[in-house]
């Protein structure tokens, strides 16, 4: 870590940016007293996405003294958009304060060259401190000490809490959460997920949706067992081979094999570390991996697309063997002879079974890796590091941005051209680059005009492309004949559902008028009234959920919670009351559109608080409440 002996005094934040995680705009004047990182990042950027744990770490052993502020200085156009940061620290569960730094103003006044770069500022609001790249935690935790050891004899240090007001307490669940990658198999009807947020894979019928296994039971682990028993770290890459899935589990830097005829998840390579940036493999699971994000396969051989090292590496699943296969290990585009080539943050593949194919992220690149006899690594389409665009043509016409996903059928491509939030096709032989679905706005809009929210992955069965909306937590189906997109709906919500906590909607309470009902069993009826023209996106996770607060009001198996996904309105309710006061409060998260072919989207989130007065032989039997959704 380069040290500045607290000589240089931090420069303030500009006025004016907008900051997430926080109800207000910070400032260093405002922080003297505590010890300061800053973070400097750019949430396409896997180095980046590697210091999250260690800020976390130190987060948590220096509670009361430490304060991260994420600098958001973006690479990408559209991650200069201040809700795109937000999708990224809800992805990324960052729990500290994030300022959107567009035009790189608070970049360029602290001097930062890199993603990631942080610096450390005492209780003072000096500088001390200067550190790019990875593994953080143990040059910080040694500083942070030394500046504790310092300040607090003279009474120089501010350990009351700062107050947070985090962006994920304002996030309503849904069924899925920032689904990853999807695989669609014709052959045996199979939808199978990698529900990623929620740390899971689920598998559902591509005829009804029914979903037929949810493997893992939503915590972050590394735990092999039975399906129910298993844990996850934000799995990506799945292949499919008969009965046995092999999945890309990106945050434990590990492969997994999930065998559906015993159902029992077998860690096959990775130790839960990760492996350093020159690591040359090893064997099974002693060898240690770097992001694994996705995953192709040829005969007996595994190819991986290693996001984190840059690399291609392939795993022989006879001898468990596992190692680079592509790329130098340089972070750039440049084409030749396997080992000499230079690849950017793989992080999409697919083969022909004569070549990969491989979504080179960084590079908004889209290039090819043969396979044995001839090894060279040629761009199919792309240019470099910092050249990016939408725009459909041929070989050095075309720009994508940040592609992500990638699958090979019908002799072409199918591209998930990640922050563009389109799909294209391109063919390999000619470079030849046409947008199939999307519009390019951000959005949740089916039809012949479909918006996405950066789509991460994508595949195809029975002349349709399976798409995995992550930004929109949903799976989106483009019929290949109609050019028409609608939204993947499941049945058989109840396993979707477990695991998952549901989080309380945090929408301004509306206090209704007081209700008087007579004792005994009564009826609770909900309606909704939305805009003309509208109504409630099929599919979409809409969901009630109602609490009472004492023990007058019962409802049905004498609960004091109930959670009803995809409600139809007006909803009805059993309700067991006994003489004396109570309140009923429903949260109410509803996805709904225009109506028409090419609708755009709306989300709104409302919570009501109904006051009710329970009275033995007075009032009706019925109780009710209504919300009316104002036009957009």
């Amino acid at each position: 870590m380069a040290e500045f002996f607290g000589k240089v005094n931090a420069p303030e934040f500009p006025e004016g940016l907008e900051w997430l995680n926080t109800s207000r705009p910070l400032s260093i004047k405002e922080l003297r007293g505590k010890i300061v990182v800053l973070d400097f990042w750019t949430f396409c950027c896997i180095n980046c996405m590697h210091i999250i744990p260690d800020l976390k770490k130190l987060e948590k052993k220096y509670a009361q003294e430490l304060v991260v502020i994420g600098v958001h200085s973006a690479k990408f156009t559209t991650e200069q958009e201040t809700e795109n940061i937000r999708q990224a620290i809800l992805r990324y569960e960052v729990e500290h304060p994030v300022v959107n730094d567009p035009d790189m103003a608070v970049w360029r006044t602290y001097g930062a060259m890199a993603w990631p770069t942080l610096f450390l500022i005492d209780p003072a609001g000096k500088i001390v401190g200067k550190l790019a790249g990875e593994g953080v935690f143990e040059p910080f935790d040694t500083a942070i000490s030394r500046l504790i050891a310092e300040f607090e004899p003279r009474g120089l240090l501010d350990r009351r809490p700062l107050r947070l007001d985090l962006e994920r307490d304002r996030a309503p669940e849904s069924l899925l959460s920032f689904p990853g990658k999807v695989l669609a198999d014709a052959a045996s009807e199979r939808l199978l997920i990698s529900d990623s947020n929620h740390n899971r894979i689920v598998v559902a019928s591509l005829a009804d949706g029914t979903v037929l296994e949810v493997v893992g039971r939503g915590e972050i682990g590394l735990e092999d067992g039975g399906f129910e028993e298993a844990t996850f770290n934000h799995p990506q890459g799945l292949v499919l081979d008969g009965d046995i899935l092999y999945v890309a589990d990106t945050e434990n830097h590990a492969l997994r094999r999930l065998d559906f005829g015993s159902r029992q998840v077998t860690t096959i390579a990775g130790t839960g570390e990760q492996a350093a940036q020159e690591s040359r493999g090893g064997v099974g699971k002693s060898s240690q991996l770097n992001s694994p994000w996705d995953l192709a396969m040829v005969g007996e051989k595994l190819y991986i697309a290693m996001a984190g090292p840059h690399q291609l590496w392939v795993m022989d699943l006879k001898s468990d063997e596992v190692g680079p296969y592509a790329g130098s290990g340089r972070e750039a585009r440049i084409d030749g002879r396997l080992e000499q080539a230079a690849l950017a943050q793989p992080s999409g593949i697919a083969t022909d079974g004569q070549r990969l194919y491989f979504a080179d992220s960084e590079s908004s690149s889209i290039r090819s890796a043969e396979l044995p006899p001839r090894l060279e690594v040629k761009t199919i389409v792309g240019l470099d590091l910092f050249v990016f665009g939408d725009r459909d043509g041929k070989g050095s016409e075309v720009r994508l941005q940040h592609p992500l996903g990638i699958a090979y059928a019908n002799g072409l491509l199918y591209v998930a051209d990640t922050y563009n939030n389109k799909i294209k096709t391109i063919d390999p032989a000619t470079g030849i680059t046409k947008t199939l679905f999307g519009t390019g706005e951000v959005g949740m809009r089916d039809g012949k005009q479909a918006t996405f929210n950066e789509p991460g992955g994508l595949s195809l069965a029975n002349d349709r492309v399976y798409i995995a909306d992550t930004n929109n937590h949903l799976i989106r189906v483009g019929d290949l004949q109609s050019r028409e997109v609608s939204s993947f709906e499941f049945k058989d919500m109840e396993k979707l559902r477990k695991w998952i906590v549901p989080r309380p909607a945090t929408a301004p309470t509306m206090e209704l008028a007081p209700q008087t009902v007579a004792t005994g069993q009564a009826r609770l009826s909900i309606g909704l009234e939305l805009p003309e023209g509208h109504k409630l996106t099929e599919g979409a996770p809409s969901k009630v959920v109602l609490a009472v607060e004492n023990e007058h009001i019962q409802l049905p198996g004498g609960e004091s919670s109930l959670v009803v996904d995809m409600p139809q309105f007006p909803l009805h309710i059993p309700l067991q009351l006994e003489e004396g006061g109570g309140k009923i409060t429903a949260e109410m998260i509803i996805y709904y559109c225009q109506s028409g072919e090419e609708a755009l989207c709306y989300f709104k989130e409302a919570r009501l608080s109904l006051p009710v007065q329970i009275q033995n032989g007075a009032g009706g039997k019925e109780l009710e409440i209504s919300y009316a959704v104002m036009p957009n």
